[in-house]
């Protein structure tokens, strides 16, 4: 097909040209929900330090999983969720199921815990155990924070402005979540407790999801028409080198994140193993990254 044949394909009714004026408020959207998202995991962190125990091992747990589990959601969204649903309207059901896990974790973990501590031995059990309650608690709330960005990608068509926008969204989402270690380590757990900061989090969940349908109440979505049945020959070719890409940045991933769990580690030593210290490491670190 020439590229005027191929520019007059139809695109989606949400597109850029109408979803324009709602750009800035799923900004908006992004920077609750990463501000929720980091909350969680403080929480989390506290939870599993008082219930299992803490040490480098299983805080590398914790963010393996936590880091895991967002993989997986992003992932697994394309594979079983149909482009036909409203975007927004999966972006808000994700965005309800976080908070509703957010409840269950905060209430399972003691249990697991003490559960844990009758059963848990030395040695590679010991570590085998940390690692199974990090996974129930965390796996379930973390697949669906990693499927809300592949669902808010659905929406954005997939031109140059469009592209630029999910950068927006993801360095919203990392500046909310900036937001959100320093309020939880700093302010909510230092004032308050884990109940409280846990509800302020399912709160920013509850309001992000209600914003979402009622902006996909105003803007019409219709699935976009798949460019390889307008194409005649081979569709789209992977170049060359493109696994070494994925290699690339896997490795950069493995880095950073091994980094983290070190830098917890040598922090603690000198300010004590503390939920101050693993706040101020994720702030920093997501300052970074953004």
């Amino acid at each position: 097909r020439t590229m005027t044949q191929i520019e007059q394909i139809p695109r989606p009714a949400a597109g850029l040209e109408v979803a324009q004026r709602w750009l800035p408020a799923l900004l908006l959207l992004f920077v609750g929900s990463g501000c929720a998202a980091l909350i969680y995991e403080v929480v989390w962190f506290q939870l599993l330090q008082l219930s299992v125990g803490s040490s480098a091992v299983s805080l590398g747990i914790l963010l393996g999983v936590f880091m895991g589990g967002m993989c997986l959601g992003s992932l697994l969204l394309p594979r079983y969720i149909d482009r036909g649903h409203h975007p927004l309207k999966v972006y808000a059901l994700l965005e309800l199921g976080i908070g509703v896990f957010g409840v269950v974790v905060l209430f399972a973990v003691p249990v697991i815990g003490e559960a844990y501590t009758r059963i848990a031995g030395t040695g590679q059990a010991n570590v085998i155990l940390r690692a199974l309650v990090a996974s129930i608690c965390l796996l379930p709330p973390t697949l669906l924070m990693g499927a809300t960005l592949p669902a808010i990608a659905r929406w954005v068509e997939a031109t140059p402005s469009g592209v630029s926008w999910l950068g927006y969204f993801y360095a919203g989402n990392l500046a909310g979540a900036v937001a959100g270690s320093v309020l939880a380590g700093f302010y909510l757990l230092r004032l308050y407790d884990m109940p409280t900061a846990t509800f302020v989090a399912v709160g920013l969940n509850v309001l992000v999801s209600a914003l979402a349908l009622l902006i996909a109440t105003r803007t019409p979505y219709a699935p976009p028409v798949r460019l390889a049945e307008h194409t005649v020959g081979e569709a789209r070719v992977a170049g060359p080198g493109t696994s070494l890409v994925y290699v690339a940045i896997a490795l950069s991933g493995l880095t950073a994140l091994g980094s983290q769990v070190v830098w917890a580690r040598v922090l603690s030593l000198l300010f004590g193993g503390t939920v101050y210290t693993f706040s101020m490491i994720l702030a920093v670190f997501l300052v970074g990254l953004g």
